[in-house]
């Protein structure tokens, strides 16, 4: 009978003990809850995007910050928002404002305006080009600038940099072709700004949305300057960045050159310089910058040495006008943008000329990212890459990155002829 009661009692205390163990730690679960509810602010909403990690390093520099965001509206809850949110910068996404302007223009708008319409930007040459002289009787520039809904003063330093940096014998005209924006300071306020340059600007306005391609066959058709260079409509040249681009195409016509392209920051719209690169492309068709050895340096120029390249970069580039002509300008069955640059690289070598970057030549561009203010890029790219697959690859078509481009193609290009594109296919790859 002992026996028994004391079984009783033990078991009796242990189902005591574990009740009140499970009962602690529900209190103590919902206090530190409130405690967490109490902390909030009550006016802004935010939400981590990533867990921190339980171990903190003993190094304070270290240690990760904590990212948050700001919750906006719906009509801001895009797939370009949350590609932006991805992009890994240390951003206030407590401002609005801010990312409005990031989603439309690609960069800091707020920093661009306060920035206005121009400023001195760093000369990134090396010291060896200060040295070099360039004759007088150079060929004239027709400058080609194409935008679709840009941010004034982007677009406008763009101008002003060129018309400050270039010798006005130079300077033919800026050819300036607005592919029917739909800002509403890109129109009377953009007229009535550029009286200031008034006998040095042609405004060429599209009457309907045409893409890069096709605006810059408009503006190439207006220009009468001897060479066409082509710049975007949020650039930054440097200084004697015309005189090295033409004195090299006046040697030899059917060399095609491109500037030392110095990277300016979305963000901070800092100016920064760029190392010695060459353009170049993988399998899958995407452009790469590609380091340029020292020893490839070497010799009397150094580092002032034209640096060949299989590929431009498309935004910024110079060409006698005559042998633009003379290969077939752009293809114009692509659309919209995207690929370009490939096709015409591929299409300067093969029709008998050549493509260098100058180092002694420096352009600034703000690097937006690949999405911002593009709709349907990514679809004029696929359709463009098939597009330079069937008229330049020939034989490497049925590499297997290639073939992969075609399945993606068939599988999601909604913007393609399918049933064209699906004979090509088996006909010639399968």
């Amino acid at each position: 009978m002992r026996g028994v009661t004391f079984q009783c009692l033990f078991y009796g205390s242990l189902i005591f003990g574990i009740w009140t163990a499970l009962l602690y730690v529900y209190i103590h679960h919902n206090h530190v809850s409130n405690l967490e509810k109490k902390n909030q602010g009550p006016a802004l909403i935010w939400s981590h995007e990533k867990k921190l990690q339980q171990q903190i390093p003993r190094d304070p520099k270290q240690i990760p910050r904590l990212r948050v965001r700001f919750e906006m509206p719906d009509k801001y809850e895009t797939t370009e928002y949350k590609t932006f949110l991805r992009s890994g910068k240390d951003t206030n996404y407590s401002k609005p404002e801010y990312i409005a302007g990031f989603l439309k223009y690609g960069f800091n708008a707020i920093l661009s305006k306060s920035l206005g319409s121009e400023r001195d930007v760093p000369d990134t040459r090396n010291k060896m080009c200060l040295q070099k002289h360039y004759p007088a009787n150079l060929p004239t520039a027709s400058v080609v600038i194409c935008f679709y809904n840009e941010e004034f003063n982007a677009l406008f330093r763009t101008m002003s940099s060129v018309i400050n940096l270039t010798p006005h014998y130079l300077l033919e005209e800026i050819v300036l072709v607005d592919d029917m924006s739909d800002f509403d300071d890109l129109k009377e306020k953009l007229d009535h700004r550029l009286e200031i340059f008034r006998g040095k600007i042609k405004l060429i306005r599209n009457k309907q949305r045409e893409g890069l391609i096709r605006s810059r066959l408009i503006g190439a058709a207006r220009a009468s300057g001897d060479v066409l260079v082509f710049l975007d409509s949020h650039c930054e040249v440097n200084r004697v960045w015309l005189q090295p681009l033409l004195h090299t195409i006046a040697k030899d016509p059917r060399m095609v050159v491109c500037p030392l392209i110095d990277p300016i920051d979305h963000e901070t719209l800092e100016y920064r310089p760029s190392p010695a690169v060459r353009g170049a492309f993988n399998w899958h068709l995407e452009f790469k910058w590609d380091n340029v050895f020292s020893y490839e340096m070497d010799g009397p120029e150094g580092p002032t040495r034209p640096i060949r390249s299989p590929a431009m970069a498309g935004g910024v580039f110079a060409i006698n006008r005559h042998y633009f002509n003379e290969i077939g300008q752009y293809d114009r069955d692509m659309k919209l943008s995207g690929a370009e640059n490939l096709e015409l690289s591929l299409r300067i070598w093969v029709c008998g000329g050549q493509l260098f970057i100058l180092p002694c030549s420096r352009v600034g561009l703000i690097n937006k990212p690949r999405f911002a203010g593009r709709p349907g890029f990514m679809k004029s790219v696929t359709y463009n890459n098939l597009r330079l697959v069937h008229v330049w690859l020939d034989q490497y078509k049925a590499a297997p990155q290639i073939l992969f481009l075609y399945y993606q193609v068939l599988k999601g290009c909604s913007c393609c002829d399918l049933e064209t594109t699906s004979s090509f296919f088996y006909d010639n790859l399968v």
